[in-house]
């Protein structure tokens, strides 16, 4: 925070330096100041966590499985966030296995405006066509009341600040689509459920 202050005091002194030196008029002085402050503003420093999953399940994003003394669940936390995304975009179970899955909702956006669930569907679902019915399913948490054979499990729609786990068998080996059914999310909110 203290090295942001300083390198907006260090350019807005230097905006002030350039504005004396090229003698401008005050109307492009403010605009040349608010530039430089909104320039100097829009940076972030924040990195998200990345979590690690367990129980001989494997993702790609550089975390390295965990082994547990029970292989037969599968333990696997997966976040969401303010901005429209999971921290993780390949989840790897094996056929069988006892899945243990929690999400956790690490915003702080109330469920009304930025709610966040995770859906395992079918293979033969089209993630674009649940989605767009999942927009009109606001009285069933945005899953649609005549789809629910394209879900294999869901959870339950979260706010910030929230958690759920859900625990179901994984289903047969192939790859199936997770998604949020929140409206539009889909588009974001999304990955590959591998099971081998």
């Amino acid at each position: 925070m203290r090295n942001d202050f300083a390198m907006l005091k260090i350019a807005l002194n230097f905006v002030v330096n350039l504005v004396i030196i090229l003698n401008l008029r005050p109307m492009k002085k403010l605009i040349l100041v608010f530039l430089a402050a909104v320039s100097f503003s829009c940076g972030e420093s924040k990195k998200e966590n990345k979590t690690e999953m367990n129980a001989d399940t494997r993702i790609e994003e550089k975390a390295t499985p965990v082994e547990t003394a029970d292989a037969k669940v599968a333990e696997v936390t997966i976040e969401g966030n303010d901005q429209m995304k999971f921290n993780k975009s390949i989840i790897r179970v094996k056929a069988g296995q006892t899945v243990k899955l929690t999400l956790k909702h690490v915003g702080k956006m109330e469920k009304a405006v930025m709610g966040h669930n995770w859906a395992l569907l079918t293979k033969d679902a089209d993630m674009a066509t649940v989605g767009q019915a999942a927009a009109t399913a606001v009285d069933n948490d945005y899953i649609p009341a005549d789809m629910t054979d394209k879900f294999i499990v869901h959870t339950k729609m979260l706010g910030g600040g929230e958690s759920e786990t859900i625990e179901f068998e994984a289903p047969e080996p192939g790859t199936y689509i997770f998604m949020c059914t929140f409206p539009g999310h889909y588009a974001l909110m999304q990955g590959k459920f591998i099971v081998e």
